[in-house]
């Protein structure tokens, strides 16, 4: 049941983003005041960062774990409400049929890639059932470009991914999302249960990344707007980078203020991200289309979400308290690997500013 009500949470959060970022493009038709728009935007991310591990660890000490699924009843009331009173309506010129195909191909290449990273520890990842999955995600993956690339109106259009800026934005939403994911996992997993931290402890330690995350996406937007996506990207790599090399030589007794100081690079990094490559998705579309690219990039970042969640588990199964630290240590080098990404982004970002024709 638990399981179940997740996957429906998760389907209409999967509505939630490119609806989102649809309202601020049509309301929002200037470059620049759209650009700072998204920043905005994309500050609420470091926001719920903030409320969200704080409220979690209060409400799991106060009322227990159920308590988590109520509190959200009272938030959707409210948004339906604003939503209705507020909200305009926006849409394309002629709605976009249903592509049943890639969207069943689409969910088999991530559901099986994603099963396999948890499933790897305990069965093996040269095991036959391992194996089988790593065939079936590749042939799943292949059918879904020479699908998408014969349908008069794919789920996922083909000649977006012309645009290396474009596919960098894709790649830069993946990454950013594995190493916030990675992130929090580890983090919660190393000062619950290495360091016997409370869950109030634990989400108040993350209040730094929160807080870098929550005031650098505005003045992020605000870069975005007045030079492009570049220094705002080569920013979000080098905070990001930084965090997660603080913190690979993780162990029982690494002090506070070394943690507090990684998670405040990383969240400043996450902040710094947001906008650039969310901005550069929808740039060059018209707004009709922004829903499209809102959709693309918020299936990259689930799917970074899920595969972070993934590896992170992966690193700790099986470790004991006392070895959840050595044992999370790759997982900070994945996080500033992610980093090194976004700074291949920007540098396509800047490549394609400069050979696009004016």
């Amino acid at each position: 049941m638990l399981v179940a009500a997740r996957a429906a949470q998760g389907v209409g959060a999967s509505m939630l983003s490119p609806v989102a970022l649809a309202i601020v493009v049509n309301a929002m038709p200037d470059p620049r005041e759209r650009a700072r728009a998204i920043g905005v935007w994309a500050s609420v991310f470091g926001l719920s960062m903030a409320v969200g591990p704080v409220t979690g660890g209060a409400l799991v000490a106060a009322l227990g774990w159920r308590s988590l699924f109520w509190v959200n009843v009272p938030v959707v009331l409210a948004a339906l409400l604003l939503t209705a009173l507020f909200v305009p309506e926006s849409r394309a010129p002629r709605a976009q049929r249903l592509d049943l195909p890639g969207q069943a191909l689409l969910t088999l290449v991530i559901g099986v890639s994603v099963g396999v990273l948890i499933e790897g520890p305990r069965i093996g990842w040269t095991s036959a059932p391992a194996l089988g999955a790593y065939a079936v995600t590749v042939a799943a993956a292949v059918a879904f470009v020479r699908v998408e690339s014969r349908r008069p109106e794919p789920l996922m259009d083909p000649g977006l991914y012309r645009s290396a800026a474009f596919t960098g934005a894709v790649l830069g939403a993946v990454a950013v999302f594995v190493a916030l994911n990675v992130t929090l996992l580890l983090t919660t997993f190393y000062l619950q249960h290495a360091r016997g931290w409370t869950p109030p402890a634990a989400g108040l330690a993350t209040l730094p990344m929160a807080i870098g995350a929550t005031v650098c996406a505005p003045l992020s937007g605000r870069l975005v707007g007045r030079g492009g996506p570049w220094l705002p990207l080569v920013l979000a790599g080098g905070f990001l980078t930084a965090g997660g090399l603080c913190l690979v030589g993780l162990d029982q007794d690494t002090g506070v203020p070394l943690l507090l100081l990684a998670y405040a690079l990383i969240g400043t990094g996450f902040g710094f991200a947001n906008a650039p490559i969310t901005n550069t998705a929808v740039s060059g579309l018209p707004a009709a289309r922004a829903g499209v690219a809102g959709a693309i990039t918020s299936t990259a970042r689930q799917f970074g979400a899920a595969l972070g969640i993934a590896l992170a588990g992966g690193l700790v199964a099986g470790a004991g308290p006392e070895g959840l630290a050595r044992a999370s240590r790759p997982g900070w080098f994945l996080v500033a690997g992610c980093g090194l990404v976004l700074l291949v982004v920007a540098r396509l970002s800047r490549r394609e500013k400069r050979e696009r024709p004016r």
